[in-house]
C-alpha cells in the first residue's frame, strides 16, 4: 500500500512537471479573445434558421443545454489533460486508448476544423464578389476576374490568412481575434436595430424593408416549429459551440496556467458567445419571421440590397470570418505535427508547408460545397458530437483515476457518453 501511494505520487509530479514545464505566455484577456474566437465563427449565421424551425422557446432550451454540455466537457479535458499528463488532444486519447484513441481524436478535430474553415472561406468566396460589385454599384456581375469568388478567395487565403497562419505561437492572434469579435459585435447591433425599427414600422401598419424583393411577405412569429429543416437544428448548435480542440493548445500557452484559470477563460468565453447567440437569433428571426433563410446574411442582402448599412456588416461578417482561420488552422496543424513528426523539433519549413497545404486543400474544398447549411448539418452531427460530447468523456472515464468508477461523477459522464454514443451520427 505504501509503495503503491508513493508511485503514485511519484507519477503524479512527473504529470505535473511535464505539464507545466513549457510555460505560457499568453495573458487572460488575449486567451478569452482566442477561445471566444473559435467558439464565434459562422456558425452564428445559422442560428435564427435554426430558432425559426424550433420556435423561441425550444430554442433556447437547447442552446443553453448544447452550452452547459460544452462546458461540463471543457471541464473534463482539464481534468483529464492534468491528471493524463499531457495538453495534446491525440497524446490523451493514445493514453486512454492507444492507437484508436489517438486516431480518433485526430480524425475528430481534422474534420471539425476543415468544415469550420471551409465554411469561413465559402463566406468569403460568395460574400466578397458581391461587396466589391455593391461597391462598383453594379446590377449584375460583368464577368471580371476580381468579381470571381474563386479567384478572390484564393487571394485572400495567400495576401491575409497565410501570413497570420505562419506565426509560431496562438498567443500572437489575440489582437486579430478581438477585431473579428468586435466585427461580429456590430453585426448583432446592427441586427438588433433592424429589428426595433421593424417592430415600429409594422405596428404602424407599413413595411419598412422592401419584401417584394425578396419575394416574401412578413409571417406571424409563431412560437411552433416547422418539419422542414428541423433536423439541422441541433447539429448547427453543437457546430456553433465547438472549441475543444483549441482549448488545449490555448491552455499551453497560457500565462500562469492552471486548470482553474483557464476554466475561468472557458466560462467568460461561451458565456458571452451564448449570450451573442441569443441576441443574434432572438433578432434575427423577429426582424423576418419565418422568412429567414439558412444562413441570415441572405435574408439581408434579398431585404436590403445597396443599402449601405448592410455593406458596412457585410464587411463585419467578411472580415471575423477570414480573421477566425488562422485559430481553426493551428489544432489542425498541431495535429499532423503530433501525427507524423512526434519526435523531430520544430521547423519553420514544415510549419510553413503544413499550413500551405491546408490552406491549399480547403480552398479547393469549397469550389465543391453546395450550401454551407449542409457543411454545419454533416460535421454538427460527427465531428462536433464526438470533441463535444464522447471523447472528452471517454479520456476522462478511462484516465481520471482519483475519482472512483462508482462516483456519482463518473456514473453521470458514462450515462451521458452512452447517450450520445448510441445517437446516429
Amino acid at each position: 500500500g505504501t509503495v503503491t501511494s508513493l508511485m503514485e505520487t511519484f507519477l503524479c509530479t512527473i504529470v505535473s512537471l511535464s505539464i507545466h514545464q513549457h510555460p505560457g505566455h499568453t495573458s487572460f484577456g488575449m486567451s478569452v479573445f482566442n477561445l471566444s474566437n473559435a467558439i464565434m465563427g459562422s456558425g452564428i449565421l445559422g442560428l435564427s434558421f435554426a430558432m425559426a424551425n424550433t420556435g423561441i422557446v425550444l430554442f433556447m432550451i437547447l442552446i443553453l443545454g448544447v452550452a452547459i454540455l460544452s462546458l461540463y466537457s471543457v471541464h473534463l479535458l482539464l481534468v483529464t489533460a492534468k491528471e493524463g499528463g499531457s495538453l495534446i488532444y491525440e497524446k490523451l486519447g493514445e493514453r486512454a486508448f492507444g492507437w484508436p484513441g489517438k486516431m480518433a481524436a485526430f480524425g475528430s478535430i481534422t474534420l471539425q476544423n476543415i468544415g469550420a474553415m471551409s465554411s469561413y472561406l465559402f463566406i468569403v468566396k460568395y460574400e466578397l464578389p458581391e461587396v466589391i460589385r455593391a461597391f462598383m454599384r453594379l446590377e449584375e456581375s460583368s464577368g471580371e476576374w476580381y468579381l470571381n469568388g474563386n479567384y478572390l478567395v484564393v487571394f485572400v487565403s495567400i495576401a491575409i490568412i497565410l501570413p497570420l497562419c505562419l506565426l509560431k505561437n496562438l498567443g500572437y492572434l489575440g489582437y486579430t481575434s478581438g477585431f473579428s469579435l468586435s466585427c461580429m459585435v456590430f453585426f448583432l447591433g446592427v441586427s438588433m436595430n433592424g429589428t426595433a425599427l421593424g417592430s415600429h414600422v409594422l405596428h404602424n401598419g407599413s413595411a419598412l424593408m422592401d419584401f417584394s424583393r425578396a419575394d416574401m411577405s412578413p409571417a406571424p412569429p409563431l412560437d411552433g416549429h416547422h418539419t422542414s429543416g428541423t433536423a439541422y437544428t441541433v447539429p448547427i448548435l453543437a457546430f456553433a459551440f465547438v472549441c475543444h480542440p483549441e482549448v488545449l493548445p490555448i491552455y499551453s500557452e497560457l500565462k500562469d496556467r492552471s486548470p482553474r484559470k483557464m476554466q475561468n477563460v472557458s466560462n467568460l468565453s461561451i458565456l458571452a458567445m451564448l449570450v451573442m447567440y441569443m441576441l443574434s437569433a432572438l433578432f434575427g428571426y423577429l426582424t423576418f419571421y419565418e422568412n429567414v433563410e439558412a444562413e441570415l446574411l441572405h435574408t439581408f442582402i434579398k431585404v436590403y440590397k445597396f443599402d449601405t448599412m448592410l455593406l458596412l456588416v457585410r464587411l463585419a461578417v467578411l472580415t471575423a470570418v477570414t480573421l477566425t482561420v488562422p485559430i481553426v488552422l493551428f489544432p489542425i496543424r498541431s495535429s499532423i505535427n503530433t501525427m507524423l513528426f512526434n519526435q523531430r523539433e520544430f521547423s519553420w519549413v514544415r510549419h510553413m508547408l503544413i499550413a500551405t497545404f491546408i490552406l491549399m486543400f480547403n480552398n479547393m474544398l469549397v469550389i465543391f460545397v453546395p450550401t454551407i447549411r449542409d457543411i454545419f448539418g454533416f460535421i454538427g452531427s460527427s465531428a462536433a458530437t464526438m470533441l463535444i460530447f464522447i471523447l472528452p468523456a471517454a479520456f476522462y472515464l478511462r484516465l481520471v483515476k482519483s475519482v472512483p468508477m462508482r462516483s456519482p461523477q463518473k456514473i453521470f459522464v458514462s450515462v451521458q457518453e452512452k447517450m450520445h454514443a448510441k445517437q446516429p451520427l
